[in-house]
């Protein structure tokens, strides 16, 4: 985009453009999301900027009324596969703040210099100051949701010391903790009210209450039924009637582990949220990948507008405005469940699954719900016999064989991965082929642009709707998202259409 045309985006309040870019006003130090609801700054005043890591690095705070910092991810981190790409999928992943520059270098196989000249010229802001963004956006959600201490809150954000937090919150919010924790909002959930707790007072037991935020139309009933049929007993639950449900499930995070609970019923452009953690330090790679689970940095209106251009997908794609293509909450996961899914249904998989849980999973100290296990690291996969699971020996040998790869790095799922060469590493291994291969990438490597042609659910889609796989080539960079429409074309869809 233009300035000029993001200008008028900013004119026209357009919240499809919230996270895509930001806007600053030179005259009141202040930066907003495109959608911002105060009087539109005259045009010679106006600066823009790629990430709100950039306009604070230019000086701006942050706006109180309009929360730049809270909007959606840009769906162009997914889509693309560069270093650029991968590096902010990892910095969201909160690697910089688990490995510092030199490790977030070191998986992107560049030199530190390398990666900061590169963010910094497409980005406007290097490897620091994004994750400094990202802490701070952090801290002010445990600063307004939960009443621990703000020494608590500064390393739970990430911050290396409480001075390194106090001086991060006044620049960017132009507030101190004590004055951001006062203007709390006082909202209620489905998972209870938002308490205004004395500092001090209360820990994070109760759950940090999130609000997720996404952009355009979102389809909550064919996510929340896609996540349904898949549950897996001990680690996932949808409880509550279609249009009223809720998902919970339990998280293995770096520091420890959570339980996540959504609800179904979308908000004004936000799902609500709430995270229990054994470590609030985990809070942000927590969110991040609830967010990738949900698909909730995609851009609906760029899929629509490109898969809409196809005569058999446009009826699918207007039935089912802001259809998401569901990513993974732990990418080992993913994979091993790919595996056990090979040729069979999803019923017989999500019963293997079942299965390899209660054989291997790790029980919770204290169950919640229907929570009981974390899904079995790969460590604890590697070298068994896996004779319990009622799997052919040559499925089980693979299922050994990948976890033994994802157990000795051999085969990395890290978000900031080479998609590509992560797809041959796969494929090299004995008992994978293309359709694991392929699943795993669009899920736990969150690749918008997968097309599983030898799907039978696919194909049987694209009968029914009278497409085309052969055409799909003018379905990208959004194919992962032609596939989901194709799996849910209904069984009467070729009459309907004839």
């Amino acid at each position: 985009m233009s300035e000029e045309s993001m200008y008028e985006a900013v004119c026209s309040r357009d919240a499809r453009f919230d996270g895509e870019f930001f806007f600053a006003v030179a005259t009141t130090g202040i930066y907003c999301r495109p959608s911002c609801p105060a009087t539109t700054p005259h045009r010679k005043n106006v600066r823009f900027f790629p990430t709100a890591a950039a306009a604070q690095g230019g000086g701006f705070r942050a706006c109180r009324r309009c929360r730049p910092d809270a909007v959606p991810g840009s769906a162009e981190w997914n889509a693309r596969a560069d270093a650029v790409g991968r590096a902010v999928r990892m910095i969201g992943d909160g690697v910089v703040d688990r490995e510092g520059v030199a490790g977030l270098a070191a998986r992107l196989g560049y030199s530190a210099r390398q990666v900061q000249r590169q963010l910094g010229a497409e980005l406007g802001a290097g490897p620091v100051a994004l994750a400094r963004a990202q802490r701070a956006h952090t801290a002010r959600i445990l600063l307004q949701t939960t009443g621990l201490q703000a020494a608590e809150i500064a390393f739970a954000a990430g911050f290396a010391s409480v001075r390194q937090f106090n001086d991060t919150i006044r620049e960017i919010y132009a507030a101190t903790p004590t004055e951001l924790r006062a203007a709390r909002p006082g909202r209620a959930s489905r998972f209870g009210p938002v308490e205004r707790r004395a500092p001090g007072t209360a820990s994070a037991s109760a759950g940090v209450p999130l609000r997720l935020a996404y952009r355009g139309p979102y389809a909550t009933a064919e996510v929340f039924g896609y996540l349904a049929r898949r549950a897996l007993t001990g680690v996932e639950e949808v409880v509550g009637d279609p249009g009223d449900r809720a998902y919970r499930r339990t998280l293995r995070l770096p520091h420890g582990y959570g339980v996540v609970e959504i609800d179904e019923r979308p908000g004004d452009g936000w799902l609500e949220c709430r995270l229990h953690l054994t470590e609030l330090r985990d809070l942000t790679t927590a969110t991040q990948r609830i967010r990738r689970l949900f698909d909730l940095d995609a851009d609906p209106y760029a899929v629509a507008e490109r898969l809409g251009t196809d005569p058999a997908l446009a009826p699918l794609v207007a039935a089912r405005p802001g259809l998401r293509s569901p990513g993974s909450a732990d990418a080992h996961e993913l994979a091993v469940r790919a595996v056990l899914g090979q040729q069979v249904s999803v019923a017989a998989g999500q019963r293997l699954g079942n299965a390899l849980v209660a054989a291997y999973g790790t029980p919770l100290a204290e169950p919640s719900g229907g929570l009981t296990h974390l899904f079995p690291g790969a460590d604890d996969l590697a070298d068994r016999p896996l004779t319990d699971l009622g799997m052919p020996e040559s499925r089980r040998a693979t299922l050994r064989t990948l976890a033994t790869a994802l157990a000795t790095g051999a085969v990395r799922l890290d978000t900031g991965v080479d998609r590509d060469r992560t797809e041959k590493e796969l494929l090299a291994l004995r008992g994978i082929g293309p359709w694991t291969a392929g699943y795993i990438r669009m899920r736990a490597l969150g690749d918008p642009d997968v097309l599983l042609e030898g799907d039978v659910a696919v194909r049987t889609g694209a009968r029914r709707a009278g497409a085309f796989l052969e055409d799909s080539e003018g379905w990208r960079p959004w194919r992962s998202y032609a596939m989901h429409h194709l799996w849910n074309v209904p069984k009467t869809a070729a009459a309907r259409l004839a």
